[in-house]
């Protein structure tokens, strides 16, 4: 059977939703090749705690775009972008299905609507954010974003500071948030068509149980030794975005002493709810999705029979 170049599929939903094992079931039942949407799994060195597909899964159904960076490097959205674009021709080019498996939401956003042209970093202004911070701290900023740009300050963490800090750098360069930037530059859609399916429970309190019987499982896998090698290094700190990954941060403040051990576990599960809790929010506004109860017995065949109808 030939499938139509032009469709993808976006497989998406909150962390410890199931998403990996599912969408090796959709790669058993059609040509597809799966492309990573997610920050953590970019990065070599971090499996455990980025609960990356083991060496049997990828050995049934390879991901593209995991292991690709140094954990001391930067990876933005917009070289997600290009990358997965660039994946996405090659699957095509072999006559297969594009399938972009992942929770993080900027990057799936980024892939389907674009980048808009935000100004280039200004020194002054930047400077002048740092000083304001040293003077009343980050949550005050974050505050002051809130009141600014409600809606990119739902979607930031309030420990992300960087992201913080750019949000306001560009109000202050262009007297306009980074939502109403958005807006004004319009979209610029990818030339696919594309099916979005979401994966999460019905209840929260379900993703939460699965949510400390992973990190449980992480813990008893070697994810505090597998932090410790990272420590080790003399090239990496706290302030990246890869040691800032939930549950890598707060075992970094472990082995720096400022968290005991007994305190990891409270502080990663509530963390790791408050990013599914953003992850949710991003899924709620997003158009033309197609929502699937995880707790569904015949969650996959629905699935399977969605995919389908789509490509046939």
């Amino acid at each position: 059977m030939r499938f139509s170049n032009s469709k993808i599929i976006c497989l998406m939903g909150p962390t410890a939703s199931g998403k990996t094992d599912l969408a090796i079931e959709i790669c058993k039942n059609f040509p597809c090749d799966i492309i990573s949407v997610d920050l953590g799994m970019v990065y070599r060195g971090m499996d455990i705690g980025t609960a990356k597909p083991t060496a049997k899964q990828q050995a049934v159904a390879p991901h593209r775009l995991i292991d690709i960076c140094d954990p001391y490097e930067t990876y933005s959205a917009g070289q997600f972008r290009e990358d997965a674009l660039r994946e996405i021709r090659d699957i095509l080019r072999q006559n297969r299905i594009p399938l972009l498996v992942g929770g993080t939401m900027l990057y799936f956003k980024t892939l389907q609507r674009g980048l808009s042209e935000l100004p280039a970093a200004n020194s002054i202004v930047r400077q002048k954010i740092l000083e304001e911070a040293e003077q009343i701290g980050w949550q005050a900023l974050y505050r002051k974003l809130a009141k600014i740009d409600p809606i990119t300050a739902g979607r930031v963490h309030p420990n992300d500071l960087q992201r913080i800090q750019r949000a306001l750098e560009i109000y202050e360069i262009t007297g306009k948030n980074m939502t109403e930037l958005f807006a004004i530059k319009g979209i610029k859609s990818v030339p696919y068509q594309i099916l979005n399916i979401a994966i999460a429970p019905l209840q929260r309190s379900i993703l939460h149980k699965r949510i400390e019987k992973r990190f449980d499982q992480m813990l008893k896998n070697g994810f505090v030794e597998e932090v410790e090698q990272l420590f080790k290094r003399s090239d990496l700190h706290c302030d990246l975005p890869s040691i800032r990954a939930c549950g890598y941060r707060q075992i970094w403040q472990y082995l720096t002493g400022k968290l005991t051990y007994e305190e990891i576990r409270e502080k990663v599960i509530i963390a790791t709810r408050q990013l599914a809790k953003r992850q949710l929010t991003w899924l709620r506004n997003w158009p033309n999705l197609c929502w699937f109860d995880i707790e569904d017995d015949i969650l996959s065949k629905k699935i399977l029979q969605q995919v389908e109808r789509q490509f046939n």
